[in-house]
């Protein structure tokens, strides 16, 4: 598999900027048989499926993001986890996409990361702390056993915001920092400012193990680490 990263710029707009990329990427024009959309952004909220209603998405989220009632809003099934994630996509992003492809499929980034933490909790009892690093916030995963205890995203600016984070969560939730594991992934590598500090705190603090996918995917750790999502949708 082939990854590529195209910065995008906040205060230009969006459809100019896909674009372009779609002119200087004639890779993108090509017929494909499945196009995928992740559409990565914290305006969601996982609910289990029985307390779902698909009449009300839009009062899931209302309480923990802002929304307005223009918003579109729609779900991710999570499958076999009975739950479901209400988010809100880019609707501009979708729109462009329709004049490029035929069709596509689209999903909400924590609806993969969410659920391929739980498969791999399966059958430890134990709980277990993952944080997935992004450029401006990151996400914070609990679960035990394919139980997801919690999911919170958080924005940041410096280590001291990270680590700060990281540990209210614990302390909320009674996880002592001497004894819990916390496995970091994302766009962290061991000799940055916020694993470091992160290592510092936290006795069983570590990147996340991926040595058992890189050889089937055939690509190095830090890449599938940074990666995560995109190689596992």
């Amino acid at each position: 598999m082939t990854t590529m990263s195209i910065p995008f710029e906040k205060n230009k707009v969006m459809e100019e900027q896909l674009w372009r990329t779609f002119v200087d990427y004639p890779i993108l024009t090509k017929s494909y048989d499945e196009v995928m959309v992740i559409h990565d952004n914290n305006l969601n909220a996982f609910v289990p499926t029985s307390l779902f209603d698909a009449n009300f998405l839009a009062s899931y989220l209302q309480y923990n993001t802002k929304v307005f009632e223009t918003d579109f809003f729609t779900h991710d099934v999570i499958f076999p986890y009975e739950m479901n994630n209400i988010y809100v996509p880019f609707v501009n992003i979708n729109n462009f996409l329709l004049d490029q492809y035929e069709t596509f499929e689209y999903q909400n980034s924590n609806s993969v990361l969410v659920k391929q933490l739980l498969d791999s909790s399966k059958n430890k009892e134990e709980k277990q702390v993952f944080v997935h690093v992004q450029k401006e916030h990151f996400e914070l995963i609990v679960v035990k056993n394919q139980q997801l205890i919690l999911f919170n995203s958080f924005q940041y600016k410096t280590p001291e915001d990270f680590i700060y984070y990281i540990l209210f969560t614990c302390e909320q939730l009674q996880l002592n920092p001497e004894t819990i594991l916390v496995q970091i992934l994302g766009n962290c590598s061991e000799d940055d400012a916020y694993f470091k500090i992160a290592f510092q705190y936290i006795r069983n603090c570590s990147l996340l193990d991926v040595s058992n996918k890189t050889s089937i995917l055939d690509v190095t750790p830090t890449a599938l680490r940074n990666h995560f999502i995109l190689y596992h949708s």
